[in-house]
């Protein structure tokens, strides 16, 4: 049996720890520093913070030990976008070696750059991103799901295929991780301006303008840096973006249903972790960092303004886009 380490026990490793622990095929543990979820998992086998209704599988096992990490077969990263890094710093020395290192999270690393290219110089391990549309309480009650499995190795497609294999998980490839990390921040994005029009007008017609806007300024931005075109039409492409920036229960979306309906705080990114929040500001320096015009990309370009900008008024948020 492979020995399968979630580092985190929030709602998404819950929810796909508790799918492969169903298989019985291999050792599904959630490592946290939550010593009450633990317990919960361990005794109660139930994750009452994300999923108080649901009883989780008996074979799946949380823990405080960082020593399961060495003798991890695969180790999924399921914490927050900005503490992935320093958390790898901080516990290299426990990761096996031959492990092979799954980035679940969708966001930059707190350096700015895409979670794989920080975390390569700081371990030997095979790595590898996982990415689509996914929300987790649909992946407990196992509902299907597409995800991209996306690494520089093909090889690791077999493995991650017959990890999910007998699962509601459904995956599709890539070898553009550079395209899939950048696909899956930039949705959040999106979202939020989506959320914005949404909470403006109840327009099918111009909710439509600006999904066109957003998904051509998504692509222009994953080429850009580097990704591929094509990388759109993987699940995690068309599909997450779709997912997050049409369904209530994306906090993205919410976020952007709030800044349109005038309830917008500055403060919330303080208190809670909104990797599109974030992104905006570390997307809008790499524009300006490489030299490009960023009214070239107006939606990016006027959801920066709405977060920084103390005097602009977000009822000229679809007026401005508009008439660029």
């Amino acid at each position: 049996m492979r020995k399968i380490v979630f580092i985190g026990s929030g709602a998404i490793a819950t929810a796909i720890g508790n799918v492969l622990a169903e298989k019985n095929q291999d050792e599904v543990y959630l490592l946290s520093i939550e010593n009450e979820v633990i317990e919960m998992i361990n005794e109660t086998h139930v994750n009452s913070i994300y999923f108080p209704k649901v009883r989780l599988k008996d074979t799946l096992r949380a823990t405080a030990d960082k020593q399961i990490l060495s003798q991890a077969d695969i180790v999924f990263l399921a914490i927050p976008s900005t503490a992935v890094v320093d958390y790898v710093k901080e516990n290299k020395a426990y990761i096996n070696p031959k492990a092979i290192v799954v980035n679940l999270a969708k966001g930059f690393g707190n350096d700015g750059n895409i979670i794989p290219d920080s975390i390569k110089p700081l371990i030997p391990n095979k790595i590898m991103t996982l990415k689509g549309p996914s929300f987790a309480r649909e992946i407990i009650s196992r509902m299907d799901t597409g995800l991209t499995a996306a690494a520089d190795d093909t090889a690791l497609f077999d493995v991650i295929a017959d990890v999910v294999e007998g699962t509601k998980i459904r995956t599709d490839y890539s070898t553009d991780v550079t395209g899939v990390e950048y696909a899956s921040i930039l949705k959040n994005i999106y979202a939020i301006v989506i959320g914005i029009v949404d909470a403006h007008f109840d327009s099918a017609n111009l909710r439509s303008i600006f999904i066109t806007m957003a998904l051509n300024e998504m692509r222009s931005l994953i080429t850009t840096f580097g990704g591929e075109e094509k990388t759109m039409y993987n699940y995690c492409g068309f599909g997450d973006f779709s997912l997050t920036a049409l369904n209530d229960m994306s906090r993205n979306r919410t976020l952007g249903l709030l800044i349109g309906k005038g309830f917008y705080n500055r403060n919330m990114g303080d208190d809670v972790v909104l990797e599109g929040r974030i992104a905006v500001d570390i997307f809008y320096k790499k524009l300006v960092d490489n030299g490009m015009n960023v009214n070239e990309f107006p939606l990016m370009n006027e959801l920066y303004h709405v977060f920084n900008d103390k005097r602009y008024p977000t009822r000229n948020f679809i007026k401005n886009i508009l008439k660029s």
